[in-house]
């Protein structure tokens, strides 16, 4: 069971994700606050990282955690600088929060966000074929449902999206990772300022906000590290997602962290140094001999 309360107090204490190891890096230009889709409440914004290398660079959207309901692009901020101080364009983005603004709301501004990246390669320095997601706790849901989703699933957010960019993502990270909503107590009102009611009430849509029930054989490779300890997203949230990928022939890895819950795992040296590793493997050009 999720335990999404406790997640909530918990983010509200904790200090912005960030302190990753220092890595062998290069220099970028960051940009703050840049518009990235209108919406009725506002523009949404994001934060963009770019290696002053030329490039082509491959794209990573970096996604905040916060139960869905609070937190900050630059929650990330950090590990969005290490992507591109490694050599990826980063774009931490900002994105509406419930209950004000329900789901489907969120992933829709993170689709939002893969076509402005695509729309905007060229002064962003990206490879528009080689874009992937690194999200934590609710961001890492968020990468991960943008991850097995395509136009036909109905989460696209735009009236015509076979004539826009595509949102489809090449690799994913995610880290806390909830993965599966539809086995949740039907009357558990934990996410109801979220999806609009108990899976009771809402089954539909606790079935729409789950990246497991979307899984196809076309899906990107995933790399999910979790706290060996989390008692916040249990481990067989990712333990059964990989599997469900596993079925349908599409790379998933799971890195148990040792000895850490949730908030702790994101800080992990390692943690950070196996989903840089697999960044590069997926998304980066490999030179021909």
């Amino acid at each position: 069971m999720l335990r999404f309360n406790g997640l909530i107090a918990i983010l509200v204490l904790s200090p912005a994700y960030g302190g990753w190891i220092p890595l062998t890096a290069g220099e970028f230009e960051a940009k703050y606050g840049v518009s990235y889709v209108e919406r009725a409440t506002g523009s949404l914004k994001a934060d963009t990282y770019v290696p002053k290398d030329p490039g082509p660079h491959p794209g990573v959207l970096v996604v905040h955690g916060g139960a869905w309901r609070m937190g900050s692009r630059a929650q990330l901020s950090g590990i969005a600088q290490q992507l591109a101080q490694q050599g990826f364009s980063a774009v931490a983005i900002s994105y509406r929060l419930a209950p004000q603004d329900k789901f489907p709301a969120q992933i829709e501004d993170c689709k939002a966000a893969v076509r402005w990246m695509r729309i905007h390669a060229e002064e962003l320095k990206l490879d528009p074929d080689h874009i992937g997601g690194f999200g934590y706790s609710a961001g890492a849901h968020l990468v991960t449902l943008l991850g097995t989703t395509d136009m036909q699933d109905g989460l696209e957010g735009v009236e015509d999206p076979d004539h826009q960019p595509s949102t489809r993502l090449q690799a994913v990270v995610g880290g806390g990772t909830p993965c599966d909503f539809r086995d949740m107590p039907t009357d558990l009102r934990w996410l109801s300022f979220w999806l609009g009611g108990t899976r009771g009430e809402m089954a539909e849509q606790y079935r729409l906000a789950s990246p497991a029930s979307f899984v196809t054989s076309d899906d990107p490779p995933m790399f999910f590290f979790h706290g060996e300890n989390d008692d916040l997203v249990p481990i067989t949230q990712p333990q059964g997602m990989c599997q469900i990928m596993q079925q349908a022939h599409v790379p998933a890895e799971l890195y148990v962290v040792p000895k850490l819950g949730h908030i702790a795992a994101v800080m992990d040296h390692t943690a950070l140094s196996k989903c840089i590793a697999f960044l590069n493997t997926q998304l980066k050009r490999q030179e021909s001999p």
